[in-house]
């Protein structure tokens, strides 16, 4: 019987974190680093990322980066192919890259609606079956992470945003997620998703600028948002063999708004 801290190492894990170069997901790829795992980040902007792994590096984890834009399939095959050069496998994948749009449902343009369709989860479906297809299955072990939001389990509250798209992907990435860990249990590989609340990010810049950080607070059953340590825990736990019995799941966190 291993010990609680050997079942939540990563020593010896590999894993690949999407839009890592920033806010939550480097928040969880410097959670993998800590616990041992070997990392590569992949974003859009090379610039980003080289400032990520200076960041990383600052707090003892080293990793690699692979520039992508993920809403083009040809570039997902590419991130896959290079994290499998650097990595040999992948252990764990973290579905995190995505976008956002706030526009009235009546005037929202559809192609805002494609992009964030395309990002949100038909990037997360089309990295999870290739690095299924090509490490975990054959392996028969994985642990795939996909960041929802808790956008994806209700909507918004009038007069607050308008981001239909958005909430609508977040959706979809939950029930992804409930459908993937059906099918792909039998490998040995566990799907779950993380549903944060409001987080400072680029993603949330604006809304936290327009209703201030004190006014989400109230909001909050611990009247606060999320920090830079907040969704460290989650992550390992699903990431690791602490986490091996729990799959197709939703966590939310999000200081208890959904609680209430």
């Amino acid at each position: 019987m291993r010990t609680t801290q050997q079942l939540f190492s990563l020593a010896g894990k590999t894993a690949l974190v999407t839009g890592g170069s920033r806010g939550l997901g480097l928040q969880m790829a410097l959670a993998l680093g800590e616990q041992g795992a070997d990392v590569v980040i992949s974003s859009r902007k090379q610039a980003e990322l080289d400032e990520a792994l200076a960041f990383l590096a600052e707090h003892g984890v080293t990793a690699h980066a692979i520039a992508a834009d993920l809403a083009r399939d040809e570039q997902v095959t590419a991130l896959v192919d290079g994290a499998l050069a650097r990595l040999g496998h992948i252990d764990i994948v973290i579905n995190n890259a995505g976008a956002s749009w706030g526009a009235p449902a009546e005037d929202h343009p559809v192609e805002a609606w494609d992009k964030v369709m395309d990002l949100n989860i038909r990037s997360i479906f089309l990295v999870s079956q290739a690095v299924g297809k090509r490490s975990m299955i054959p392996r028969r072990y994985g642990r795939i992470i996909n960041i929802a939001s808790i956008a994806g389990l209700s909507g918004n509250p009038a007069g607050t945003m308008q981001t239909i798209a958005y909430n609508t992907s977040k959706g979809a990435v939950i029930n992804f997620t409930r459908t993937l860990a059906g099918e792909w249990g039998a490998y040995g590989i566990t799907v779950n998703a993380i549903a944060p609340g409001f987080f400072p990010s680029k993603m949330t810049k604006g809304i936290l600028e327009k209703l201030g950080t004190e006014t989400l607070a109230r909001g909050v059953p611990l009247q606060r948002i999320g920090d830079s340590e907040d969704l460290k825990g989650a992550t390992v736990l699903f990431a690791s063999d602490a986490g091996k019995h729990i799959t197709g799941q939703t966590l939310a966190v999000d200081g208890g708004v959904t609680a209430v």
